[in-house]
C-alpha cells in the first residue's frame, strides 16, 4: 500500500519523496552484523535525489541505505519476501564486487505487490524498456539471456513445464542412487560446505539446498526457473530449522543477480548420455558467474563411456515395428511405400533402457568433461573417437552408452554411475542400433567416430560410425571390410524400460568376456592416472 508524504526521519533536504512502503524488517545482506528484525519498523522509499530516481531503507526512522534505481534488480522470494540488489560505486569485503543488497520483508502481500508494481513503473518512466529490467518474478524483461538466444522457446516452456511438476520431481527424489549418492556426496564432505556460501543450480524441489543446509552451509542460494519455485518455497519453510539459511530465487542461472558469490555449486544437470537437456551448459555457465575463483563444483567431472554391444533380439523388436508399413492393402491402401522411411525412422531412435553387460562385445572407453575446466561452447559439439578390440566373435548391433560423476570432495571422493550392472537408476543406459549390424571375430579391431551437434530443442544429434578392418592374412594393409553409420535424435529416444531385461546367449554364440562394472570406492588421485588419459582409449579435454 502507498503512503504519500512530504517528510520523514533522516530525509535529506533534497530528496523529494514519492511513495513509502511500511516494512516488518530489513537486512542488510552486506553487512556481517546479524540481520535487524522484529517488531521495530522500517520503511522503503521511493524519491527523487536531485532529479533522479532512488530507492532508500529506513528503520526507526534512520537512513540504513539504499540503492540507485537504475542498476537496481528486485527479485520476490515469497508472497512478501523480496531482495534488492544493485551496483553501487563503493566496494564491500563480503559481496560481488560493487554490489549492495537488502533483503526486506512486507507487513502484507498487498503492500509487497504495490511495492513490486511501483517500482517497475519507475523503471520504466526513467529509464525506458532498453536496460536490463530485472523484476518480481526474477526474469529479465526485454533483453535475451545466452538460455533465450539458443534454446526454441517451445522447447524451453515444455522443459519448465515437466520440471514444475511435483509427480517428476518425486520419480527424481525416488531414484535412490541418484538422491542417496548426493546425500552421502555432501554429508560426507561437510568441510566443503560449513560455513560456506552455496549456489543450488536448477534447485527443482530444494532438496539439494536442505542437503547443504544440514551440513552447515552459511547460506544456500537456490535458483530454479519453472513454478517447482515455489513448491521448493514451502518444502523448505516445513523445515525451519534450515529455512533461515536457504533462499529460493525463480529465474534462469543466464539471467538473475546474487548479493554474494559462491563458494561452491551444487547442481543435478545431467540428462540422458550426461548432456541431453543441455543443463550442463547452465551449470557451466553459473560456476563462470558465481563462483570465487578456486570455488567446488558438486559434481566436479562427468565421463561418457561407449562400447560395443550385440543384441539380436532388440535388433529384431525394432525392425519387426517396420513391418506395418509392409502392407499392400490396409483398407485398400498399398502402404509399403513408406517401408523404407520408416524402417529408418525406427533405427534413428537412441533406446533407453537397462541392459545386461554381458551383450558388450569389447571393453568400454570413456570422455572426459571436467564442468570446472570447460567452456560452454564446448559443449556445443563433442567429438569422440571410437577404437576398441572385440573380445567375442559376433554380430555388432551398434553402440552402448552410459555416464558417471565425481563428486571430488576434499574429505571422501564418491561417484555417481548408470553403468550396465549397477544398480538402476532413472537415466538408464544409453544404445544406438545399426539399421545394418556387421560380423567380428574375437580380437579383430573395432574403429568409429561418435559426433555429436547440438541442436536448439535442448539435446543433441548423434552422428555414429563403426569398421571393422581385415582380419587374419593381409590385416597389416589396414583395409576396412564392413562399415556401419547412423544418425540418431537424442531429444526422441525409444524408452524401452518397461520391456524384460532377461539375457540369453544363442548356443552357437561364443560368450563375450564379463564386464565389471567400475568400483565406488576409489580415490582423488584416480582421476589423475595417466591410463586413464590414453589418447588410444580415451578422448575428451584435458584434466591434468
Amino acid at each position: 500500500m502507498e503512503h504519500p508524504s512530504s517528510s520523514g526521519g533522516g530525509m535529506r533536504v533534497e530528496d523529494e519523496v514519492e511513495v513509502e512502503f511500511p516494512l516488518s524488517s530489513i537486512s542488510d545482506l552486506s553487512l556481517d552484523s546479524a540481520s535487524t528484525s522484529g517488531s521495530a519498523p522500517g520503511m522503503a522509499r521511493l524519491s527523487r535525489y536531485r532529479g533522479a530516481p532512488r530507492l532508500r531503507f529506513f528503520l526507526n526512522g534512520e537512513d540504513v541505505g539504499g540503492l540507485d534505481v537504475e542498476s537496481a534488480q528486485v527479485f520476490q522470494l515469497g508472497p512478501i519476501q523480496s531482495v534488492c540488489i544493485a551496483e553501487q560505486p563503493d566496494k564491500s569485503k563480503q559481496l560481488c564486487q560493487n554490489t549492495a543488497a537488502f533483503k526486506i520483508q512486507f507487513k502484507t502481500e498487498e503492500e509487497s505487490r504495490a511495492f513490486h508494481q511501483r517500482f517497475k513503473c519507475w523503471k520504466d518512466e526513467y529509464f525506458g524498456q532498453g536496460g536490463k529490467l530485472i523484476v518480481s518474478s526474477g526474469s529479465t524483461g526485454t533483453s535475451k539471456s545466452k538460455f533465450d538466444e539458443k534454446i526454441e522457446a517451445s522447447s524451453a516452456k515444455m522443459y519448465f513445464h515437466y520440471y514444475g511438476q511435483l509427480l517428476h520431481q518425486q520419480n527424481m527424489l525416488q531414484d535412490y542412487v541418484r538422491t542417496g549418492t548426493y546425500y552421502a556426496a555432501v554429508v560426507e564432505n561437510r568441510a566443503d560446505f560449513s560455513g560456506r556460501v552455496v549456489v543450488d543450480v536448477g534447485a527443482g524441489s530444494g532438496i539439494l539446498s536442505l542437503f547443504a543446509a544440514q551440513a552447515g552451509a552459511r547460506h544456500v542460494y537456490a535458483i530454479e526457473a519453472s513454478e517447482m519455485a515455489e513448491y521448493a518455497r514451502k518444502l523448505i519453510a516445513g523445515n525451519p530449522a534450515l529455512s533461515d539459511r536457504i533462499t529460493v530465487i525463480k529465474g534462469k542461472v543466464e539471467e538473475v543477480e546474487l548479493p554474494e558469490k559462491a563458494d561452491i555449486l551444487i547442481s543435478e544437470p545431467m540428462g540422458t548420455l550426461l548432456v541431453n537437456e543441455r543443463m550442463l551448459e547452465s551449470y557451466v555457465i553459473a560456476g563462470d558467474r558465481f563462483l570465487v575463483p578456486g570455488g567446488k563444483m558438486f559434481p566436479t567431472v562427468g565421463r561418457i563411456h561407449v562400447a560395443p554391444f550385440s543384441d539380436e533380439y532388440l535388433y529384431i523388436e525394432i525392425a519387426t515395428k517396420a513391418l506395418f508399413w509392409q502392407q499392400h492393402s490396409y483398407y485398400g491402401v498399398d502402404l509399403t511405400p513408406l517401408h523404407g522411411a520408416a524402417f529408418q525412422g525406427y533405427f534413428s531412435q537412441p533406446v533407453v533402457d537397462a541392459f545386461d553387460p554381458r551383450l558388450l562385445v569389447a571393453a568400454p572407453l570413456f570422455h572426459i568433461i571436467d564442468f570446472t575446466k570447460v567452456k560452454e561452447e564446448d559443449l556445443y559439439e563433442i567429438d569422440i573417437p571410437l577404437k576398441f578390440t572385440a573380445t567375442v566373435g559376433t554380430k555388432v548391433h551398434g553402440i552402448a552408452c552410459w555416464f558417471d560423476v565425481l563428486f571430488d570432495g576434499s574429505t571422501v571422493p564418491r561417484w555417481l554411475t548408470t553403468a550396465p550392472g549397477s544398480p538402476t537408476t532413472h537415466w538408464y543406459q544409453l544404445r544406438c542400433v545399426f539399421a545394418q549390424p556387421f560380423f567380428v571375430m574375437c580380437g579383430q579391431e573395432i574403429t568409429g567416430r561418435l559426433h555429436m551437434i547440438a541442436h536448439n530443442a535442448q539435446s543433441y544429434t548423434i552422428y555414429l560410425t563403426l569398421s571393422a578392418k581385415m582380419w587374419g592374412p593381409g590385416a597389416e594393409q589396414g583395409e576396412i571390410l564392413q562399415t556401419s553409420s547412423g544418425k540418431f535424435d537424442l531429444k526422441e529416444p525409444y524408452y524401452r524400460i518397461s520391456q524384460p531385461q532377461a539375457y540369453q546367449a544363442p548356443e552357437d554364440q561364443q560368450q563375450p568376456l564379463p564386464f565389471q562394472p567400475q568400483d565406488l570406492n576409489v580415490q582423488p588421485q584416480d582421476v589423475e592416472e595417466t591410463d586413464l588419459l590414453e589418447p588410444t582409449q580415451n578422448s575428451g579435454i584435458d584434466f591434468s
